[in-house]
């Protein structure tokens, strides 16, 4: 195998030398990352020396990049950058006591868009429903969900599923808020349901049967198949083109550190959720790691009830953090004319939610389909009497910012000359 190294400074020539020699692979050139400390001038490594990690994978098509450097050059937060570089460039990273490998994606000979997310609760599966819902306009669209409530085997929803399909499925012991069935219910397009287990620093998963629900949708014959991450792992499928979902809650060394930095590398749009208190410093370090010409854009989530709540007492049961409930309910009051008496994030929780019933006192429950939605919220509403409205969310761009809705259909089109091209 052959391999680019990484070497620094800080060691000594004839080291650096020594150890090249002992590695067990091809060593066909290095990238000096930084140091002089033990620097004279005119040092030979005995391979040829090259400015950058991507100009030396360029020059020389190495299998394996490998780390000789070290602290203070390449500390924690340099070392994953580099790491994501690597990956992108679908090369191995290794160092003395660690590798990373790049996440292996099935071919896939149909139209395809995968949405991907930083980490969990960052509005991926609103992305996804507003990416189903916006180009199902013109074209046929299948999406492939993977969650950790799946199904064992790939299940395709083509009839959009009512509450007391949801209900049933519930009772049956079935997850009935898996993330297939919120799309299927909310966004109108025929799904397919698959699971996965484990997930990896860099999005690979343990074990899916994504693969299969790949094959499954391609047997529907759409015009396009969108794949919808599950947290923070990617859909193992090649896919066309990748929209990244960034939450603007998360910290900024998170979002956009460790191997998501890598993530963010594969994007060819990038939504930054959850942006209402501003997302200036995050977007502009989104910019520093995407390709150049990969737009960015901030977005707001906003509650869409699935039928009117004008004039009605309402509780909403949904995910989001405590800061952005008042928001919620304003907007719940302002555009959807409900009274609002309580606003809930605790989905995710079924002890808080069993305290929270206690103190409610409305006529009709609001419910995101997420987590215990179905078999604790809706449970509850009904051995009160209480009616009950699923709720999606709506991805609404900030003023000023690109538009969402081109930047979709831009790729959908970019996806189906790729189709042409590779068949």
């Amino acid at each position: 195998m052959r391999a680019v190294a990484v070497i620094d400074g800080e060691h000594y020539a004839d080291v650096v030398r020594e150890a090249l020699a002992e590695l067990p692979y091809d060593v066909v050139a290095a990238v000096v990352v930084s140091g002089t400390e033990k620097l004279r001038g005119g040092e030979s490594y005995g391979v040829p020396l090259v400015a950058t990690l991507e100009a030396a994978v360029a020059d020389y098509a190495p299998d394996v990049v490998v780390d000789l450097s070290d602290e203070p050059v390449l500390g924690p937060v340099a070392r994953f950058a580099l790491a994501s570089r690597a990956l992108a460039l679908g090369l191995p990273y290794e160092g003395a006591d660690f590798r990373f490998d790049p996440p292996v994606f099935a071919p896939f000979a149909v139209p395809s868009l995968a949405v991907v997310g930083t980490g969990k609760r960052v509005g991926k599966t609103a992305v996804t429903g507003h990416v189903a819902r916006t180009l199902s306009r013109d074209r046929s669209v299948v999406v492939v969900a993977m969650g950790r409530g799946g199904p064992a085997e790939p299940e395709v929803v083509e009839v959009q599923p009512t509450l007391d399909d949801l209900i049933a499925l519930s009772r049956a012991g079935r997850h009935a808020a898996s993330d297939h069935l919120e799309t299927a219910a909310l966004a109108g397009v025929p799904t397919v349901g698959c699971r996965r287990a484990g997930g990896g620093l860099a999005g690979a998963v343990f074990t899916s049967n994504v693969i299969e629900g790949a094959e499954v949708a391609a047997a529907l014959g759409p015009d396009l198949v969108v794949f919808d991450g599950s947290g923070a792992a990617l859909p193992p499928v090649d896919v066309g083109r990748r929209i990244v979902v960034v939450g603007a809650h998360q910290p900024v060394e998170v979002s956009t550190g460790y191997l998501n930095d890598y993530r963010l590398r594969l994007a060819d749009l990038v939504v930054v959720t959850m942006a209402e208190d501003g997302a200036e410093a995050l977007c502009r370090a989104i910019g520093q790691i995407v390709r150049p010409g990969v737009p960015i854009i901030a977005t707001v989530l906003r509650p869409r009830p699935a039928s009117s709540v004008a004039g009605r007492r309402v509780a909403y049961f949904g995910t989001a953090p405590a800061s952005a409930h008042e928001r919620i309910a304003a907007h719940l009051t302002e555009t959807h004319g409900a009274e609002v008496v309580h606003v809930s994030g605790a989905l995710a929780d079924r002890a808080r939610l069993h305290e929270e019933f206690t103190r409610i006192e409305a006529e009709l429950f609001v419910v995101e389909l997420k987590a215990a939605a179905i078999d604790v919220v809706v449970e509850a509403a009904l051995e009160r009497g209480v009616e009950v409205v699923l709720a999606a969310n709506d991805v609404i761009a900030l003023p000023g910012q690109p538009d969402l809705d081109i930047e979709l259909r831009r790729l959908a089109a970019e996806v189906a000359v790729r189709a042409e091209v590779v068949a």
